[in-house]
């Protein structure tokens, strides 16, 4: 008996067989941004072999050395997520407001100022409260801060139209300033002479290790704190609310979303996740406000976003890789002789590459099944 119909998927099916084309489409939508990523990391580290050839140097032994610096041992890697660990907050400052369109890339001024907030506020405390209180009332103090200061974009964006780009870079420049004042000004420790900080904390105040490792509890935060803003975008009715908005703003209006209120709750998330950086910052690495609070963490944390396609699980991995390239450049600039900027060129590089990737995303027959052609269908049979 023969029996016509026009899917292959559904004959297949009529047969007493499960149709593998849905399967297959899953993994050819998902593995395009893997793939396209791969490349575009590839493409730049080729490009960046250039410009180490064209300085007299080997590209094989610079990345041997990267290898070694950030992946190579046990203490490397372990160096890596402490590098990481900021990384990951500032990564979903950039993240979760793209999710709704917006490109902030302020993230700096919010770790600053929430350092400076967390360190104003646990140096009164200290000596009269638990550390465990004084921990998480720096937490919820640069919380605080470097939501309003991400916010503050967002704000100006839906409801004056400023580019939140400008803004939110603008802001950050602010914020630094506002930090030196803070640091050079009223919360200055005389004790500080050629480094002006704020009082340190007291060893007992600090944000103690992971047990076994020599890794800061901040890496665990920040894998949390990815965790969460995935649930939040994937799961709940506001994250879909946002994705929808981010995907057309006028629909979502017409749909009675609070367009307004998700852009700005959305930025002030994104920016309280990297105020919890710049307090883990003061907490568990400088243990006083200073200017090293301004170290690119939020710069870096762009790069890692469009890395991770702004895809809250993706920033883990790709934190700690770049978290590795950070790690190894002491390693390149003693053994190469090479200037500590290198590493932030490779960085800026990957990060240009991976931009012009961007255009390519939804061209390759392979990853789009909406191009897959349906081979002739056969009237005939027994």
């Amino acid at each position: 008996m023969t029996v016509e119909v026009d899917d292959p998927a559904i004959s297949i099916a009529s047969a007493g067989q499960v149709s593998l084309r849905p399967v297959l489409e899953w993994l050819a939508r998902r593995a395009e941004p893997v793939a396209i990523t791969l490349v575009g990391i590839l493409a730049g580290l080729a490009l960046f072999s250039l410009f180490i050839v064209a300085v007299g140097k080997s590209p094989a032994v610079l990345y041997q050395l990267m290898y070694t610096g950030g992946f190579g041992s046990w203490f490397s890697i372990q160096n890596s997520l402490s590098r990481a660990s900021p990384l990951l907050l500032t990564a979903l400052c950039v993240a979760l407001p793209a999710r709704l369109g917006l490109v902030i890339i302020g993230g700096e001024g919010a770790v600053v100022l929430g350092g400076v907030a967390a360190a104003a506020i646990a140096l009164p405390l200290v000596g009269t409260v638990p550390v465990f209180v004084v921990l998480i009332l720096m937490a919820v103090a640069a919380m605080v801060v470097g939501g309003i200061w991400i916010g503050l974009a967002g704000f100006l964006r839906h409801y004056r139209g400023v580019n939140e780009t400008i803004s939110s870079l603008l802001l950050a420049y602010i914020a630094i300033a506002l930090m030196n004042q803070f640091v050079e000004g009223p919360l200055r420790d005389p004790a500080s002479l050629n480094k002006p900080s704020t009082k340190p904390l007291p060893p007992e105040y600090m944000m103690g290790n992971i047990p076994g490792m020599d890794v800061h509890w901040g890496l665990v935060i920040g894998i949390v704190a990815c965790v969460i803003s995935w649930i939040l975008i994937e799961m709940t009715s506001y994250g879909f609310a946002a994705r929808i908005a981010g995907g057309n703003v006028r629909a979502a209006q017409i749909q009675g979303l609070p367009v307004g209120k998700l852009i700005g709750g959305l930025s002030a998330i994104a920016g309280s996740f990297a105020g919890l950086a710049g307090m883990i910052e003061v907490a568990a690495v400088q243990g006083s406000a200073n200017a090293s609070l301004a170290a690119g963490y939020g710069y870096t944390g762009i790069l890692v976003a469009f890395l991770a396609r702004h895809n809250p699980l993706a920033i883990i991995p790709v934190a700690f890789f770049l978290g590795g390239i950070d790690a190894a450049g002491g390693l390149i600039q003693r053994r190469m002789g090479l200037p500590d900027a290198t590493v932030l060129v490779l960085e800026g590089t990957l990060f240009v590459v991976i931009l012009f990737c961007e255009t390519f995303y939804g061209r390759f027959r392979i990853f789009n099944p909406d191009l897959w052609k349906r081979p002739a269908l056969s009237k005939g049979g027994a």
